[in-house]
């Protein structure tokens, strides 16, 4: 079985994402900084090979890596 192409922390941020959190509240309720939330996000689009945080969101529940 295939495992995730995601690291935990990353899809911790796209589920917040996808709930309408900003980096800001992502940030905090991760406890870590915005900068570091920005980069989960970055470095999942780069895995993907989407532009924008959009893009990635639709990928992934393709994927089936994360669901509303």
């Amino acid at each position: 079985m295939k495992g995730s192409i995601l690291t935990k922390r990353e899809k911790e941020v796209f589920e917040l994402l996808i709930q309408n959190n900003s980096t800001i509240e992502i940030a905090e309720k991760l406890g870590i900084s915005e900068k570091t939330v920005r980069n989960h996000i970055s470095n999942t689009m780069q895995k993907l090979g989407v532009n924008g945080r959009a893009g990635a969101v639709v990928e992934l529940l393709k994927l089936g890596e994360i669901s509303l």
